[in-house]
């Protein structure tokens, strides 16, 4: 590893709802993924990356803060997020780096619905853009990618002509273009919306559906008949859901060739900017999507389809070109390990691992696994949907609150997760195993595994979380 002439830059960017399997460098044979299948050649490819809580606030909320969601309170979606946190973008601001931030926020908003009222979709200015004081073009979040805005320091809605993520990457390469020419390093956050639902065929440019029109989308191995009962509202299937799976998954993997279009146009930028050798570049994704699988529609599960997503990292003449890091990078660990290869310094109370070692295909006492956390209902103060869950490089194991059914899945001899092994007398040493690591990570980080309306019950205004409930 040679040491650099300058401070590196950092792109990062994110895309909502693209699950690793539907890449085509993780063998997914109808993706049409070049651009993002030779980034996975180019750097390193951490192929065991899971999404610590798979729904995009709690998310994002860990990605900023390197805390896990038990921390951070982000129980639901559409919560606002404390700015009372040493975040990402504070460091990047306090060590001289330009910061920019493009697209979905999905931290700002603090009611169910009404997405495009300026009351919900404007970020003002200050502590609740946790850091990011430079550049901003972005919204709280929306669905719908034809003709839509974003905000920049005022309510007023500022228009994107045509297929939204061409516009926002245009708006990424414009400030590439400008940041690259001042004497400080930047750091841009790229938050695409697709290939998030609906997947209607007018949703997306009809020459990428067209791609895909006549392709053919059986139900998944793992596809159940009836819907997952530990499912909330947000999961559940009816007829007619079940009947447009194929058309939902043609728009989806359309969606994802016009991201892998624009990747590939921002990839172009760097080049021919100049910006190379000295940008840590990163893609990556919120969450997955289950499209049937195990009876379920969505994320916020602890399953393969949900949590496991793409994370791609270049940095030319640092990172060795097209290694495994098969670390169990969890969400948490994304900003600690980022900050180590920026060479800043780490937040006291960050609660993931440094991962950066694994970047650069070296080895270090890496955490046996991941541990994920399910809150609750996806987006509103209800219980009974909580769950918490470890996933190491084979297996996976959950507990859902209501009743403590426990799952333990060998995911690599049972890749689609049909067979349950927790009540397999062959495994008890192996389960028990596991119940003892899940209470210890939830103990090194005070989780008590509470009901999804504890987080709304005992948080003060500014959100900070009451640490008084017990069991």
């Amino acid at each position: 590893m040679e040491a650099t002439k300058k401070r590196p830059n950092l792109v990062y960017v994110f895309a909502d709802q693209l699950r690793y399997q539907a890449c085509g460098y993780a063998g997914d044979t109808r993706a049409r993924t070049p651009h993002i299948d030779r980034l996975a050649t180019e750097g390193a490819n951490f192929c065991n990356a899971v999404s610590g809580s798979p729904m995009c606030a709690p998310y994002r909320a860990s990605l900023f803060t390197g805390k896990y969601a038990s921390s951070t309170g982000m129980a639901i979606n559409e919560l606002r997020m404390n700015p009372n946190h040493d975040c990402f973008g504070h460091v990047l601001h306090r060590n001289g780096y330009q910061t920019s931030y493009i697209g979905k926020w999905h931290l700002w908003a603090n009611q169910l619905g009404r997405h495009h009222d300026p009351v919900n979709s404007y970020i003002p200015p200050g502590p609740h853009r946790l850091g990011f004081d430079g550049e901003w073009s972005a919204y709280n979040f929306h669905h719908t990618y034809f003709d839509t805005y974003y905000h920049k320091d005022s309510p007023e809605r500022i228009t994107i002509p045509g297929y939204e993520p061409d516009g926002q990457t245009n708006l990424a390469i414009d400030y590439l273009q400008r940041a690259s020419k001042a004497d400080d390093p930047f750091a841009l956050f790229l938050s695409i919306g697709t290939p998030h639902d609906p997947w209607t065929e007018n949703n997306v440019p009809s020459e990428y559906y067209e791609m895909f029109r006549d392709v053919d989308f059986p139900y998944p191995p793992n596809y159940k008949v009836e819907n997952d009962p530990y499912g909330d509202g947000w999961a559940m299937m009816n007829a007619e859901h079940r009947a447009k799976l194929p058309e939902w998954m043609r728009a989806y993997y359309a969606m994802t060739t016009n991201l892998d279009w624009n990747i590939g146009r921002l990839l172009t930028a760097i080049d021919e900017l100049g910006l190379r050798e000295d940008t840590i570049f990163v893609f990556t994704s919120d969450h997955g999507e289950m499209f049937g699988a195990q009876g379920r529609r969505a994320k916020n599960i602890f399953y393969e389809e949900a949590v496991r997503v793409p994370f791609l990292v270049r940095w030319d003449s640092q990172i060795p070109s097209g290694h495994i890091a098969d670390a169990c990078l969890n969400t948490p660990d994304i900003m600690p390990t980022l900050l180590a290869m920026m060479n800043l310094p780490i937040p006291t109370d960050v609660e993931g691992t440094d991962m950066s070692k694994a970047a650069y295909n070296l080895t270090f006492d890496e955490p046996v696994a991941a541990f994920m956390q399910g809150m609750g209902c996806t987006a509103k103060w209800e219980d009974g949907y909580e769950w918490r869950a470890v996933r190491t490089k084979q297996y996976t194991y959950a507990v859902h609150r209501p009743d403590r059914c426990e799952k333990l899945f060998d995911n690599l001899a049972d890749p689609y997760q049909t067979c349950n092994l927790a009540d397999d007398p062959a495994s008890e040493t192996l389960r028990d195993g596991f119940r003892e690591m899940l209470k210890q990570r939830m103990d090194a980080v005070n989780d008590t595994f509470e009901a999804c309306t504890w987080y709304r019950d005992n948080w003060t205004e500014d959100r900070i979380i009451l640490r008084t409930a017990t069991l």
